[in-house]
């Protein structure tokens, strides 16, 4: 009998994760809080598209509103619970689906940022596993619709990592890596706190200077000012994390000892990273934003407080510079307030 896989959140990452295993024959089930997009995943099906047409599908799927998982008490446990919402939400998230987890049930953070700890003060370490979605990119924008804004992963880059809080490779693990490889390329890694700081490094470089200039993934990464901002966003972030003793990953072909040096000024390393930041744009759809933006796009609160605040937080707990991180956490929240419209110039002259 197969694994009962629960999605708690199936906007653009768990319901393009969820929908492309119930495309493979998984039995999953998607929870999730927006009743528009619940009735319409139930009314159609959900449909996924990429960056080609070989990627466009409609998926029937089996889509529970928030008051509707009281039915999960009437059938099997849930074996694999997916937290897919944003880092706000984890604890409540987790909570929800806490009570109809099997005996040898568990947890895996599939969201931004780094809520393992949330989730396993609610379920217990031993019930927490965590996955990183690299390169991913997509957007749930309409109800029942979420496309993905740059090419699949598969050979070329490894999307999915997955690992245990202590950092062995363990079964559990290596099963969620092949349920995972049903959507994309994924592996299980023991590194798991480094994976997830290396994400929260890109994540810190684009989605609150997106969120807060309105700019697009390719207009931020190709006009100077914003790249140049981005960078250095991006080399504070690495210090914090080496100083906090992360073995850092390599991030879309940038190593993080070029990235940091590249932010602080060094030429060779800075032509290096701008290279590839160009050449990764060829590769994005133009209409593709990271979350924060997309989230300010749909007057939804952000995750700033988890992503460059944190970052600064982290920072000036270790005492390792990361005001920009800072900066950019407050010049976010004043948008996401609608104090201010977003706009370039709000960082103009940083």
């Amino acid at each position: 009998m197969g694994k009962r896989i629960v999605f708690v959140g199936a906007g653009a990452i768990g319901g393009y994760v969820g929908g492309h295993m119930t495309r493979a024959g998984h039995d999953v089930t998607l929870i999730d809080a927006w009743p528009e997009h619940v009735e319409q995943m139930r009314a159609r099906g959900l449909e996924l598209s990429g960056v080609t047409d070989a990627e466009r599908y409609t998926v029937k799927v089996n889509a529970l509103h928030i008051t509707d998982v009281q039915q999960l008490s009437r059938q099997r446990p849930i074996d694999i619970a997916f937290v897919s919402v944003k880092s706000y939400d984890t604890e409540w998230a987790t909570l929800l689906i806490r009570q109809y987890l099997a005996a040898d049930g568990f947890v895996v953070s599939l969201q931004n940022c780094i809520n393992e700890e949330r989730i396993a003060a609610l379920v217990g370490w031993g019930r927490t596993t965590g996955c990183i979605a690299s390169l991913i990119a997509s957007e749930l924008y309409e109800p029942g619709r979420i496309k993905r804004t740059v090419p699949m992963g598969g050979e070329r880059h490894t999307v999915f990592r997955v690992g245990e809080p202590h950092g062995r490779i363990t079964p559990r693990v290596q099963e969620v890596a092949e349920l995972l490889s049903s959507v994309d390329s994924a592996k299980a890694t023991s590194n798991l706190w480094g994976e997830r700081w290396s994400k929260l490094v890109i994540n810190s470089m684009r989605n609150g200077l997106s969120a807060a200039t309105g700019l697009y993934g390719n207009q931020r990464d190709t006009a100077e000012g914003p790249r140049w901002l981005s960078i250095r966003l991006g080399s504070q972030a690495v210090r914090v994390g080496q100083a906090l003793g992360y073995s850092l990953e390599r991030m879309l072909g940038m190593e993080p000892e070029t990235l940091a040096r590249a932010g602080e000024g060094y030429k060779d390393a800075l032509a290096e990273i701008i290279d590839i930041l160009l050449e990764g744009a060829k590769k994005r759809a133009d209409d593709q934003r990271p979350s924060m933006a997309q989230d300010i796009a749909k007057r939804r609160r952000t995750e700033t407080d988890f992503i460059n605040g944190y970052v600064a937080a982290r920072g000036a707990e270790i005492g390792v510079e990361a005001a920009l991180h800072g900066r950019m956490n407050e010049t976010v929240k004043r948008v996401e307030r609608g104090m201010t419209p977003a706009a370039a110039d709000l960082i103009a002259g940083w």
